[in-house]
């Protein structure tokens, strides 16, 4: 008899799986709505349950059923929204035995047939049941032939029959079936509430516990009650009775949570020698490489939320040891350094996955990023650049490129001339023409301008152009509506014959090319050019200065990216 009961020996997820709505965890809208359906008596014929595995997709349907088909006390006259668990349905239901509660996978019954054997008995009512209700779980597995069998009874079933559908690939099953249904996305379950069921079970089963125990098999479930439940079970049966800490880590595979904190804070310093003394003794404790890569990452993405949005800390999910590690770290850690942190190590990820022995390469990732700890950043070498004297001294006039009536490098600024000025204007050179076209939104015309486009002559009046064989045909037309709208005269448009001369764009480019040189003879600059090899100036601005500071109302700059350099050695 001993022998007997020792296989009667029920899992925990079996055992305490919820047999009602009130014992239903974590969600609380697909309650509400379920609930409320059955007392006004709005019930639909079909429903979906998606969500990741062990949230109660399958234990749902099964309370939905006993719902319906309840024969107690509370449901004499109907559905109730407390069905006893102890009727004959509903023990039926529960054990998976009721005639008229059909439940079916889907995974293994897959065809045409299968469904056509569920049509044929959808005209029967039920036999001891109120309702005839199929519960189909991973019903995404049906075939596409599956599928379209079903669409017509699904749309219009016999009053007796209901059907809810459980899926984790939400996405696969067609839309022509979700069309039918009513959706319910079941969440994951969070690791205060996990821990709380936890917590019941092992009182229920006379279990001692350890907080931090309960919280990393928390951790470890990702949101699945089932899981976190299995892993318990395991637990137990390998701390004889108790559930330790240090037995959970091992079981899991999970590093010394102390020990990671310590490994992190020895990358940040540079502390080459104690990353791998950290690691080498995680590993000898049994600490999986790719679990500890993945913990390192969680540390830094923390540690960044901590510093963005301190409130963070206040989260219940965290522990005790991860408040004080993120208090006592956050303020001396930069974003940007947590930025590259988190970089290398995604990059890690993948270096894991190809490497012979993921040890060799955990260790290679971590020395990488303790030794980019010892690098100065950008921002650091050209403060450090700046404050040497010898580079402050210099300022070396950009020169001007191009003729000074053509794009003077200190010539005043000013709006180009709109037509609202005068009621006549008047054009003295190709730039005050295209000027005047930016303003006046007519981008076309100006790329044309610049690059199609080379003047031999321009008075207010005339001028003479020669064009490449881009140029549209309306352009001459257009440019000549313009300038007459513009000045209020008709102007001479002479077409020079031949080749293409020198146009605005080509004379910008020559400047613009003048002044990358000399902006390269800058001290600054050149200091910069020898600690960033292989760095080179992409563009050029200008920085403009208040006017009250009695300085130039432009600077030439030099531009690398987000930052520029000025020829005053700001950054």
């Amino acid at each position: 008899m001993a022998e007997e009961n020792k296989q009667d020996y029920v899992v925990l997820a079996r055992k305490y799986r919820p047999q009602n709505f009130n014992e239903l965890l974590g969600q609380d809208a697909l309650v509400r709505t379920i609930t409320n359906a059955i007392k006004n008596n709005r019930l639909h014929h079909a429903y979906i349950l998606t969500g990741i595995r062990g949230v109660g997709k399958t234990t749902t349907a099964r309370i939905i059923a006993k719902a319906l088909n309840c024969t107690g006390k509370d449901a004499l006259n109907g559905a109730t929204v407390n069905p006893c668990g102890i009727c004959e349905n509903c023990r039926a239901i529960a054990e998976s035995r009721h005639i008229d509660v059909l439940e079916l996978d889907a995974a293994s019954r897959t065809g045409v047939d299968d469904i056509r054997e569920i049509l044929d008995g959808v005209r029967y009512k039920p036999t001891n049941a109120r309702y005839k209700v199929y519960i189909i779980d991973e019903v995404h597995m049906l075939s596409k032939q599956a599928f379209n069998a079903l669409l017509k009874t699904l749309e219009e079933p016999p009053s007796h029959v209901i059907f809810i559908f459980a899926t984790t690939e939400i996405r696969k099953v067609p839309i022509t079936i979700l069309s039918r249904c009513q959706r319910f996305d079941l969440q994951r379950l969070s690791i205060e509430t996990l821990i709380d069921h936890f917590k019941n079970i092992a009182d229920k089963e006379n279990v001692k516990t350890e907080e931090e125990a309960l919280h990393l098999i928390a951790r470890a479930a990702d949101g699945s009650c089932r899981d976190g439940l299995s892993l318990l079970d395991q637990a137990i049966s390998l701390g004889n009775g108790e559930v330790k800490t240090d037995i959970v880590k091992n079981m899991i595979g999970l590093a010394d949570r102390s020990l990671t904190f310590e490994l992190f804070e020895n990358l940040v310093s540079g502390k080459i020698e104690d990353v791998v003394a950290n690691l080498e003794q995680q590993h000898q404790n049994g600490a999986a490489p790719l679990t500890l890569l993945q913990d390192l990452i969680n540390i830094t993405h923390l540690l960044a939320k901590v510093k963005i949005v301190p409130e963070a800390l206040n989260d219940p999910a965290l522990s005790e040891n991860e408040k004080n590690f993120c208090s006592r770290l956050a303020p001396n850690v930069s974003i940007a350094v947590l930025s590259k942190i988190w970089q290398m190590l995604i990059k890690g990820l993948g270096e894991l996955n190809i490497a012979p022995l993921q040890a060799d390469a955990l260790e290679m990732v971590l020395i990488r990023i303790a030794y980019s700890a010892n690098l100065p950043t950008p921002a650091e070498i050209l403060d450090s650049l700046k404050k040497n004297s010898d580079l402050a001294v210099t300022k070396p006039q950009i020169r001007a490129a191009v003729p000074e009536e053509i794009a003077p490098a200190s010539r005043e600024v000013r709006p180009a001339p709109t037509k609202n000025d005068t009621d006549a204007l008047c054009f003295k050179t190709p730039d005050e023409l295209v000027d005047y076209l930016q303003n006046t939104k007519h981008p076309m015309m100006v790329y044309s301008l610049k690059h199609d486009v080379s003047f031999a002559e321009f008075t207010n009046g005339t001028m003479k152009i020669a064009v490449s064989d881009k140029i549209n045909n309306d352009f001459l037309l257009n440019l000549q509506n313009i300038l007459t709208e513009a000045t209020g005269i008709r102007w001479n448009i002479d077409i020079q014959r031949g080749a293409l001369g020198e146009t605005i764009a080509d004379k910008e480019a020559a400047k613009d090319l003048a002044n990358k040189k000399d902006v390269m003879d800058l001290p600054l600059v050149k200091a910069v050019m020898t600690e960033f090899r292989g760095a080179k100036i992409d563009s050029l601005t200008r920085k403009v200065v208040p006017a009250e500071t009695g300085e130039s109302s432009e600077t030439p700059a030099f531009e690398d990216d987000n930052n520029y350099f000025d020829e005053d050695n700001d950054i």
